[in-house]
């Protein structure tokens, strides 16, 4: 194939089959799909669905992502991150009823498994990976809730509804995130973790920062705190996280008071847990995760000073104990910091070094393409590292 005429997902899968030896009745007969659909999906007769992708390269031994061809008017790495949008929103148009699959769902063992892979993308970053993965997982898990109604089958794809709503965020669609993580708290409240709704809550309200409702995202957070069932297995990571959440929104809303009363309630937390990592809902709930919202808080409040002190008192081998994901939006955030500071270069640093570690968030991040921007015109002569962060950004 030539880069003008790029191949199809059929012809990647024809191309792979044969390379396994399978003839497309042998692929058929180790999948649930006939020959017939196969040899119209080779051709481009037929389109592939997510769920079609994935069964064949599982079988096939592939990675899904690697055999779902980009759109005609793709053309670089990240064009291609945003190739999975069209399929996770024709997911979501199977909230009400049960989807039309080509062949029965993967068992829910299988696709609880497909979440932990889920979440590991997630947290390392890898939004290509995480979304050629997901609308397969919501269309077969939207298929055993609504026809099995179990509350193992609603809380599985509450899960992947939060994973959508995470990756479609941080992609900048945040009225499809915000989409996904309503139906995630409808899915949640099918469930029978009475937590799972307010972890939602958590989730959906970095849409509210976005759309910069502020004031209804600290009401909805401060009313899932009251909400928390304290006997309840988790409660400590729950009242955590939202507590961490809200000192978050109220700094950016300059309330100090509010913020630190709320980080206070969240170190108090941390202190009776001894310093345990708490991370049944995946908020990663552990000591040096607060600290660095310490500092995060005092940078929505404009105290740089404060910031910069909190940042200091942080040993290194903590932040270094962290997700990359966590280490990274860390750096970006005092890059800002050197920003308003004036340190240009340790600006520049902080945010390389978030790139170094979480590359995809990176370039998406809204306050990493902010703090890009404002320091091109702070130099005559752009240093190698910035000019290629900005080429990389598409800014």
């Amino acid at each position: 194939m030539t880069h003008d005429t790029p191949d199809t997902t059929g012809q990647r899968i024809a191309r792979a089959r044969k390379q396994r030896g399978l003839t497309q009745q042998g692929l058929a007969d180790r999948t649930r799909y006939s020959r017939s659909h196969i040899a119209q999906v080779e051709k481009g007769h037929k389109e592939p669905t997510p769920a079609f992708v994935v069964a064949v390269a599982n079988t096939l031994r592939e990675d899904p992502d690697a055999l779902s061809a980009p759109s005609p008017s793709v053309t670089d790495t990240s064009d291609r991150m945003h190739t999975s949008i069209p399929h996770l929103r024709r997911a979501l148009a199977w909230s009400d009823l049960p989807p039309d699959l080509d062949g029965p769902p993967r068992p829910l063992d299988t696709l609880a498994t497909e979440l932990v892979r889920a979440q590991h993308l997630r947290r390392i970053a890898r939004h290509g990976q995480l979304g050629g993965m997901l609308p397969a997982v919501i269309e077969e898990l939207s298929h055993h809730a609504h026809t099995s109604d179990t509350p193992q089958a609603w809380e599985l794809l509450t899960d992947a509804y939060a994973a959508a709503g995470e990756l479609t965020r941080r992609l900048g669609y945040t009225d499809l995130a915000d989409s996904m993580f309503k139906e995630a708290g409808r899915a949640a409240g099918l469930s029978e973790d009475p937590h799972l709704p307010l972890i939602i809550t958590w989730r959906r309200s970095l849409v509210l920062i976005q759309h910069s409702a502020l004031g209804a995202g600290t009401k909805l957070l401060e009313h899932a705190i009251s909400r928390v069932d304290r006997d309840h297995p988790g409660a400590d990571e729950v009242i955590g996280a939202l507590h961490l959440r809200a000192a978050i929104i109220s700094g950016r809303s300059g309330q100090a008071s509010r913020a630190w009363g709320h980080y206070g309630e969240a170190r108090e937390v941390s202190d009776r847990v001894d310093g345990r990592k708490l991370d049944t809902y995946s908020t990663y709930f552990v000591g040096a995760n607060v600290a660095i919202h310490g500092a995060a808080v005092a940078t929505e409040l404009g105290d740089y000073d404060e910031a910069v002190r909190r940042d200091e008192m942080i040993p290194s081998h903590d932040l270094q104990t962290l997700l990359a994901e966590r280490q990274a939006h860390h750096s970006i955030d005092m890059s800002r910091v050197h920003l308003e500071t004036g340190q240009k270069q340790k600006a520049l640093e902080k945010l390389v070094r978030a790139e170094r570690g979480a590359p995809q968030m990176t370039r998406f991040h809204p306050s990493a393409r902010m703090v890009a921007a404002r320091l091109v015109p702070l130099y005559r002569d752009l240093p190698e590292p910035l000019r290629g962060l900005m080429s990389r950004m598409h800014l």
